[in-house]
């Protein structure tokens, strides 16, 4: 079964893909992408005990969108698509969800962060799997195997499902520096009151900081506008691609075609110029007569009058006589009859 688990990937990350797209987290648009790609196939053609195994892997595939490092989207895309593949499974008992002890902790938290958002279908179709028991706690997330030697590749994560770093952004948001603002202009009227104006100039110290507030949000605000054109670049590098590699692809087939159709017109005038500007060549010692058949059909002699009339010149009167018809009453009596013949 591992050996179906580079398509299992690519196929579940296909209609992430295209859930991506739509910007939407609605349980609606997903299934009718599930129903567009017709992604409950999966399961035909398994047959007694592939069944199971072939229903752990999918579902171990697509389990491992449903945590970080994945945006947000992507995570909701990933428990709809748990959700779909454990209703449309063929194994009976279904099997169970494997989840892992460390991992709950980050479906707490995502299941606040969807009710804070107001997601209420998501949190629906979390329930939903909590109430029908598809939740199988493991101390860990796959099936360990003992005495044997493994070696797994590391699967490489898709980089447009992977969520934007965002830290700087909710370490200091609006709310963080107006709280900071007020803080510190308080900080400063009490630092102020201890020292006159002259005494302050006197000391040469300064007793608070200027320009905290915008030194705080300028690195945060040019972090922003660097990732937010990063990806733009990349949007823009993908859309070039793609329309070079398309072109690509429109050269190499109008090239095809022309090599085909090249082809095609050279074997046609071939043989059009030898079957119909060929010279016909005549023989003229040939003697004239019936043409001879050919292939293996059965030649007829000619008759022994035919061929007497064409080897036996007669002229004259005797060929004439020799041309009349013989009656019998015209036949004569022999004058000469042999003595052995005559009576005694």
């Amino acid at each position: 079964m591992n050996s179906y688990s580079k398509q299992v990937k690519c196929d579940c990350e296909e209609l992430l893909r295209r859930f991506q797209q739509l910007e939407s987290v609605r349980f609606e648009i997903f299934s009718k992408i599930w129903r567009e790609m017709k992604f409950e196939q999966i399961f035909y053609g398994t047959l007694g005990r592939e069944k199971r195994a072939f229903s752990r892997l999918v579902l171990d595939t697509a389990y491992v969108y449903f945590f970080p490092p994945f945006s947000f989207q992507i995570r909701v895309g990933g428990l709809y698509l748990l959700y779909c593949l454990f209703q449309c499974q063929t194994a009976s008992p279904r099997v169970g969800i494997r989840i892992s002890l460390k991992d709950w902790v980050d479906i707490q938290t995502f299941e606040k962060d969807a009710v804070g958002a107001q997601h209420f279908d998501t949190v629906f179709i979390l329930h939903q799997l909590m109430f029908q028991k598809a939740f199988y706690f493991t101390a860990m997330p796959t099936l360990l195997t003992f005495n044997k030697i493994k070696v797994e590749e590391k699967s490489q994560l898709y980089n447009k499902f992977v969520a934007r770093a965002c830290g700087p952004q909710e370490l200091i948001d609006n709310e963080l520096l107006e709280e900071l603002s007020n803080v510190h202009d308080l900080y400063g009227k009490i630092k102020t009151s201890m020292y006159s104006e002259e005494q302050q100039a006197n000391l040469g110290i300064n007793l608070i900081r200027k320009n905290l507030i915008p030194q705080l949000r300028g690195p945060v605000m040019t972090f922003h506008l660097w990732q937010k054109r990063k990806k733009q670049d990349e949007s823009d590098e993908e859309v070039v691609r793609d329309g070079a590699s398309s072109q690509a692809e429109c050269s190499r087939r109008a090239e095809l075609l022309t090599s085909i159709k090249s082809k095609a017109y050279r074997k046609a005038a071939a043989v059009f110029k030898s079957r119909r500007h060929r010279r016909v060549k005549v023989d003229v010692d040939i003697k004239a007569g019936p043409a001879p058949l050919r292939g293996h059909a059965k030649t007829s002699k000619q008759s022994l009058k035919a061929r007497t009339n064409e080897n036996i010149h007669i002229s004259g009167d005797v060929w004439k006589e020799a041309t009349k018809t013989t009656h019998s009453n015209r036949l004569t009596a022999l004058d000469h009859v042999p003595e052995d013949k005559k009576p005694s």
